[in-house]
């Protein structure tokens, strides 16, 4: 099965902007922003999406959310707030099937999404 478009960013085969890495996550600015920060949370382990996710995925996925946030507040996104999002299969979005999170903000975000 050929690698996806992550696991080469990964590899650094294809390059980034790196925001955070560690032994379990890799965080990279996204190419087509979609608000002023956009960044995307991605497990160094490929998990296709949420929905094929495992019991064993657990704590992998525990550590990638608390990341997230992490994140956030080092990009200063705390006092005014941020989005998380996964999407999961062709009518979520999805787009990489590599389990993802995208960190949204400095900016209003509307309700409902999409």
């Amino acid at each position: 099965m050929s690698r996806t478009l992550f696991e080469k960013i990964i590899a650094r085969e294809i390059p980034s902007t790196v925001v955070y890495e560690d032994d379990l996550v890799f965080a990279f600015k996204d190419i087509h922003p979609q608000a002023p920060v956009h960044v995307l949370v991605i497990p160094k382990q490929p998990i296709p999406r949420i929905a094929e996710a495992l019991p064993a995925d657990q704590a992998v996925l525990g550590h990638l959310l608390l990341k997230a946030g992490e994140i956030a507040r080092s990009l200063g996104l705390e006092k005014n707030g941020f989005r998380l999002v996964f999407n999961n299969g062709p009518d979520g979005g999805e787009a990489v099937p590599h389990l993802h999170c995208h960190i949204l903000g400095g900016r209003q975000m509307g309700w409902p999404p999409g």
